[in-house]
């Protein structure tokens, strides 16, 4: 199946374990362009058990970026609900906005004018060419390269935070050559890397790769460098600004400032958070009242 030059033959492995075991995601059984992009925006630091309902409802909405170009910021925002990082929202219509005025509606099929888009780096273009058009394609999120990492490289973590122009070309090197089966071939890989090649609790036992991956095969040695991090929660300036948001979204008119300062124990973060969703364009107000965009 696997037609790629070189030493890497594991790749027929994950595929036929991909054909018994992906998951039925939406974009991925019904896969469109639109649906696609939307989806990996959504899937951005959100897990996919959170994503699924208000994804649904997002493209039941707006199934074409036409649809949503023709509303308001706001009404993003607000659909957006608790995914998190509500920029987000923002730049899916503006994303929508940029394939009606410069693409005809659609969106684009070339890596560079996806790179264009508002909210669309190099893993999402690469992501929408491969799953939506069946470009060959590297496509390279954390999951992939933990599940390189390991199989090839055999350390438990990528070893640095950007990707690297060799690692990028030994992705693509590995794919199969027609585009197609690369393209099934990436998102299998992906789907590994969630469910079997996980961050904390890979079960190996399961995994297609098993047999020649390196850091299996080396005993598990443990990352060595500094400790990765969680970021905190609790009383931060992110809480803040979540839960104000909370209260603006589900408003149907413009929120008093003496309301947002009840629902937060800190006046001096209010304000902070405030002005810092205004910047961002979350949000809209002349200091006593605030609304959605």
């Amino acid at each position: 199946m696997n037609d790629a030059s070189g030493p890497f033959t594991g790749i027929d492995a994950v595929i036929r374990w991909f054909e018994g075991a992906a998951r039925q995601l939406p974009w991925r059984t019904r896969p469109q362009p639109w649906g696609v992009l939307v989806s990996e925006v959504m899937l951005q630091q959100t897990p996919v058990v959170r994503v699924l309902p208000v994804f649904e409802a997002w493209m039941k909405r707006w199934p074409r970026p036409l649809d949503l170009a023709g509303e308001p910021a706001g009404e993003a925002v607000r659909a957006w609900g608790r995914l998190g990082y509500p920029r987000r929202a923002l730049r899916l219509h503006a994303a929508a906005q940029q394939c009606v005025d410069r693409f005809g509606g659609r969106v684009p099929t070339d890596v560079a004018d996806l790179r264009s888009l508002p909210g669309v780096g190099e893993y999402t273009a690469a992501a929408i060419a491969s799953f939506a058009y069946g470009q060959r394609q590297a496509v390279l999120d954390t999951n992939v390269r933990r599940v390189h990492g390991r199989w090839l490289d055999g350390v438990e973590h990528p070893t640095t935070s950007s990707i690297t122009s060799a690692e990028r070309q030994r992705a693509l090197d590995l794919l199969p050559t027609d585009p197609q089966q690369a393209a099934v071939a990436s998102i299998a890989v992906m789907e590994l890397g969630a469910l079997v090649c996980t961050s904390r609790t890979p079960a190996c036992d399961a995994c297609p790769l098993a047999q020649e991956c390196a850091w299996r095969l080396a005993g598990y040695p443990e990352q060595t460098g500094a400790p990765r991090r969680s970021q905190p929660w609790a009383g931060t300036d992110r809480q803040c600004r979540g839960t104000l948001m909370a209260l603006i979204r589900e408003a149907e008119e413009s929120v008093a400032h003496s309301v947002l300062n009840n629902v937060w124990h800190d006046a001096t973060q209010v304000e902070r958070a405030l002005a810092s969703l205004v910047v961002d364009g979350l949000i809209v107000g002349d200091g006593s009242t605030y609304r959605l965009p």
